[in-house]
């Protein structure tokens, strides 16, 4: 008899709530959940991706607080168990298209090798195109980094740094069906010159009905100092409602 193999891959999304500002929309809060089981003849590993996002927002500023928990194995060994929460705020106060940030975030992530981090910041970005069906945007500034990490099995290293955080944002939209989103970041130290942080994600959104959407992401992070990275790759269903 052959062999026999069995895999099954599950992946879902649930989003409890999502809001596009308007007029009357000051609020939003959405919830975002979704994962993988792979089981074959030879093991088993899971993975799961859970994020919990509030926003406000009124003429002069936005206020944004995020939650991101990453949860895996792969037989019966920890792969993830990435855990981040940020508070930033923008500030619209001088010139069209132009306005400040700012941004305080703490991580602590077992696949990055990072106990705990701190970042805090400030700085400038700028809409370059700023319409409903297509925005980009460019950011630069500077951050604190307060980190504990775990240069190998046994190494430790507490340390601070002064870092330039620059980033890219864009979004665009085909036909109001099809969603092209996402944000790249490299965050290089002004003191060492090999510690660098990069992340990017990117999503593609693809809309089945007014209020659903398949949707697939890909996020990829470096931390350099630690020789650290990962590669998360997510698809499922959202639902969405405007309020």
């Amino acid at each position: 008899m052959g062999k026999y193999i069995l895999s099954l891959f599950l992946t879902f999304t649930v989003l409890a709530c999502h809001a596009q500002f308007n007029d009357t929309t000051h609020y939003y809060v959405g919830f975002n959940s979704s994962g993988s089981i792979n089981r074959t003849q030879d093991g088993s590993s899971y993975l799961l991706n859970n994020a919990l996002k509030f926003s406000e927002k009124n003429k002069r500023s936005i206020l944004n607080f995020n939650n991101n928990w990453i949860y895996g194995k792969s037989n019966s060994s920890l792969t993830n168990n990435d855990f981040t929460t940020s508070l930033d705020f923008d500030l619209y106060r001088t010139f069209p298209n132009f306005y400040y940030w700012g941004l305080a975030t703490y991580t602590t992530s077992y696949s990055l090798k990072i106990k705990d981090q701190l970042l805090t910041g400030v700085g400038i970005a700028y809409y370059l195109v700023n319409k409903k069906n297509a925005m980009f945007n460019i950011s630069d500034g500077f951050l604190y980094d307060k980190s504990n990490l775990m240069l190998n099995d046994t190494t430790r290293d507490n340390y601070h740094t002064y870092r330039n955080s620059f980033r890219i944002l864009f979004r665009f939209v085909i036909k109001d069906i099809v969603v092209i989103d996402g944000s790249d970041f490299i965050q290089n130290s002004v003191q060492y010159k090999n510690d660098y942080i990069f992340r990017s994600t990117t999503n593609l959104s693809v809309k089945l009905r007014k209020w659903l959407s398949f949707t697939t992401s890909l996020n990829y992070n470096r931390m350099n100092r630690t020789r650290a990275e990962n590669t998360l790759l997510t698809y499922g269903l959202t639902a969405e409602k405007y309020f």
